[in-house]
């Protein structure tokens, strides 16, 4: 006769397949994943925040990102100051508090570059040269990011004071217009921007730190409603003659 043997469990064996933690480390385990879970979550909205920030500072520092038309050295901005302007561009002047020149009033020009495509240097020696656009009145500066706050500022202190002082130095010129520069019989005019005392039409470069643009106004100018009838010889001329 056939019997059944069943197996007894041995000593010292538990009887259930896996072991369980207590209570207490279960709920410390939960705990420590929970902390987990919330700094990566923090982190991530820190990050996030840091790098929108950080962005949105570069994007509105002064320089127009988008919507330029490329004119040998010179960029035309014709968008800027009407209603289809870019976010971007309205956060640049709400930052700077610049006005810009609607889209019947004139265009703007600007240059970081030469017509070589170097980088204006404030150690070199550069001739603006040529004829600018058809426009009733013109203005031409050179500008470095950060110095147009210094001049409003020195400007300020100055009007503060009641008479500048005997034999103090005027300030420097930051710009031309068409009806004081020095033209040729052709009409054309020749401007020098250099760190050093030129004869003629000089234009000194600003002192401080950051980059060097040149900035051409054109007011009540034909071309600033549309400006696929600009030609590219109809902008001045950017020559760099020699550095320091």
């Amino acid at each position: 006769m056939l019997t059944e043997k069943i197996a007894l469990p041995t000593a010292g064996r538990a009887a259930s397949p896996g072991h369980r933690l207590p209570p207490r480390l279960l709920r410390g385990a939960l705990r420590l994943r929970r902390v987990g879970t919330v700094g990566l979550v923090l982190y991530a909205l820190a990050l996030g925040v840091g790098l929108g920030l950080a962005s949105a500072n570069w994007a509105t520092r002064g320089r127009y990102p988008f919507g330029g038309v490329a004119l040998n050295a010179w960029t035309a901005w014709p968008k800027i100051g009407s209603r289809d302007a870019d976010p971007y561009v309205r956060a640049i002047h709400a930052r700077t508090g610049e006005i810009p020149l609607a889209l019947g009033e004139g265009l703007l020009l600007t240059a970081l570059t030469d017509d070589a495509g170097r980088r204006l240097d404030p150690s070199c020696r550069y001739r603006v040269a040529g004829a600018t656009p058809p426009a009733r009145a013109w203005t031409l500066s050179v500008e470095r990011r950060g110095h147009a706050k210094e001049v409003a500022k020195q400007g300020a202190d100055q009007a503060v004071k009641h008479a500048a002082p005997a034999g103090a130095m005027p300030p420097p010129r930051t710009g031309f217009t068409s009806t004081e520069v020095l033209r040729d019989r052709d009409g054309r005019f020749s401007v020098i921007v250099s760190p050093t005392v030129q004869p003629g039409n000089w234009l000194p470069m600003p002192e401080g730190e950051g980059s060097i643009r040149l900035v051409l106004r054109l007011y009540d100018t034909p071309v600033a409603a549309s400006t696929g009838v600009l030609e590219r010889e109809g902008v001045p001329s950017i020559t760099r003659e020699d550095c320091l």
